[in-house]
């Protein structure tokens, strides 16, 4: 258990009887795979339940769109379910949890099937699907669709789903303050925020958080602007335990062009036989590791940072002019036209790369069937921790988790729906909030520093002299932000990061070792007598 000081239980002052009101069975928050793929289920099996899905920007805007590489199953008769938690555990570090690794491989057919029933056009040759290999696989499992547009196809074929199912009241571009919990810890609905009519009360039987990761906490990401770990700090302040925060995954290929903001350079380029080369053309990745640009993603990015700094650049290059032209227009559609327009062809050109953060693997603890450790409040996708990826994320692991658990959330929450007859009974809740006369820093250039100083001292590299720096520096900020009240997500989101990133600084403090994708170059080596254990962070609101 620990404490933040300057953190209170919710970020405004409220009064429910003065309030709009929503009632609703289940409120999922969040609209990337994990949150459509539970909401449908819900609505498939809840009986006739109402579901209210919310969004904080719209419904497509999420990491689960954005994702170029693909989803993970194996599907291929040389391949098996065996194979696929083999390489799922080895990436994992000795974190990954065998039983659930296990049941989402074994899962994985299944979800794809529905992906096709519902018109994800997966890419075929012939008439079967096409499979690509990828960094940490062993074998070609990766499923795509229109090239490097995966992430975009399942969205938009899942999404046209919930927007005819009657049952799913989609409400778009509104902002989740803080969930309502009751005297014994549990969900009862959340505090939502929409510009036209303000602060609004949803009294839920069952809420689900699918609000996605935490990328924006650094200067250099792959992420959308949503994606500032609202989830995580908002189940944290409900007393929702957390775990394995330390463990952020950093893409090793983001486009690099100075001023210009971070495109996403997909694994499945190095597996499809793209090869990175520094400044002086030289391949460099053998030097490193013996499977090369297939070596996992945290071997990698240690790997060009420290070419990087050998040859004293900002970048290195992916190399691609060696393939056939016609396949590489046709397998990476979307990365072509992101180069084309810095006048860079991707089949005549060096591209410029350097790592960014990508993926959060750690989040808020999770069971089997996506339950937190509150009553009646369930987390899936990358807001959640259920143990699939230990301490590091096998690539394309990620869309195929979100369905998984999505549809298991879900399946659980329709359970207990279909069990519960009695109506719901919301209390008055009231919290009044003490206002600060302290001066109040600027919000823009706190936000700005904050991801500056994460990317510096709590990137890809860190030591315990940086990582107590961080923390004295996130305190004094909170002692400035967190004692207001805000009126707009600007604020709110401001409060969540600086809340994150203190408790991400202090587990990544506390694992004196080196395991996946966190390094400490103080403690360069894995100690499995003393580190292989998780780190939980929990506080319980007064």
């Amino acid at each position: 258990m620990v404490t933040q000081k300057h953190l209170r239980r919710y970020l405004v002052g409220f009064d429910t009887r003065s309030l709009p009101q929503i009632f609703t069975d289940c409120l999922v928050i969040g609209g990337g795979v994990a949150g459509l793929r539970a909401a449908l289920e819900v609505a498939q099996n809840g009986g006739e339940r109402r579901i209210a899905l919310v969004t904080k920007s719209e419904l497509l805007e999420s990491n689960s769109y954005y994702a170029q590489g693909g989803i993970a199953a194996a599907i291929d008769p040389e391949d098996s379910p065996e194979q696929h938690a083999a390489d799922t555990l080895a990436t994992g570090c000795g974190l990954a949890d065998p039983e659930v690794v296990d049941l989402v491989v074994r899962e994985a057919p299944d979800r794809i099937r529905e992906l096709l029933d519902w018109g994800t056009p997966f890419d075929r040759t012939g008439d079967a699907l096409a499979l690509t290999r990828e960094g940490g696989h062993s074998a070609r499992r990766i499923l795509h669709a229109s090239g490097d547009a995966t992430g975009r196809e399942i969205t938009q074929a899942m999404a046209a789903q919930v927007r005819v199912n009657p049952k799913i009241l989609i409400r778009e571009r509104t902002c989740v303050i803080d969930l309502l919990t009751g005297d014994d810890g549990a969900a009862l609905g959340a505090l939502l925020w929409q510009a036209a009519t303000g602060l609004t009360v949803c009294w839920a039987r069952y809420t689900l958080l699918a609000t996605g990761g935490a990328g924006r906490l650094y200067r250099e990401t792959t992420n959308p602007q949503t994606a500032t770990g609202d989830g995580a700090a908002i189940a944290y302040r409900a007393g929702a335990e957390l775990s394995d925060l330390e463990f952020v995954q950093f893409h090793p290929t983001t486009l690099y062009i100075a001023g210009a903001s971070r495109a996403l350079i997909s694994e499945t380029a190095r597996g499809e036989g793209g090869r990175l080369v520094d400044r002086n053309g030289t391949a460099f990745m053998r030097q490193y590791h013996p499977d090369g640009e297939l070596a996992p993603r945290d071997v990698v990015a240690r790997a060009i940072v420290r070419q990087m700094a050998a040859t004293d650049s900002t970048n290195v290059f992916l190399d691609m002019r060696h393939l056939p032209r016609e396949r590489l227009y046709a397998r990476f559609p979307q990365i072509r036209e992101i180069c084309a327009g810095f006048d860079i062809d991707i089949a005549r050109d060096l591209i410029p790369v350097r790592p960014a953060a990508h993926y959060t693997i750690g989040g808020v603890r999770v069971d089997r069937r996506g339950r937190t450790s509150l009553p009646r409040l369930y987390a899936c996708g990358e807001v959640a921790c259920t143990g699939l990826h230990g301490a590091n994320r096998l690539g394309s692991n990620s869309l195929l988790e979100g369905l998984v658990f999505g549809h298991r959330a879900g399946l659980d929450v329709a359970a207990r729906l279909r069990g519960e007859t009695a109506p719901q009974q919301p209390a008055r809740m009231r919290f009044s909030v003490d206002l600060s006369d302290r001066t109040l820093l600027d919000v823009t250039d706190v936000r700005n520093s904050l991801r500056a100083v994460m990317w510096r001292n709590v990137g890809i590299e860190r030591d315990e002299r940086h990582l107590r720096e961080t923390e004295e520096i996130i305190e004094f900020w909170q002692s400035y932000v967190l004692d207001k009240q805000f009126e707009d997500p600007d604020g709110w989101s401001l409060q969540n990061m600086l809340t994150l990133a203190r408790l991400m600084a202090r587990s990544a403090l506390e694992r004196s070792e080196s395991r996946g994708t966190h390094f400490r170059t103080d403690h360069p080596d894995r100690d499995d007598a003393a580190w292989q254990r998780h780190i939980t962070r929990v506080i319980r609101p007064a």
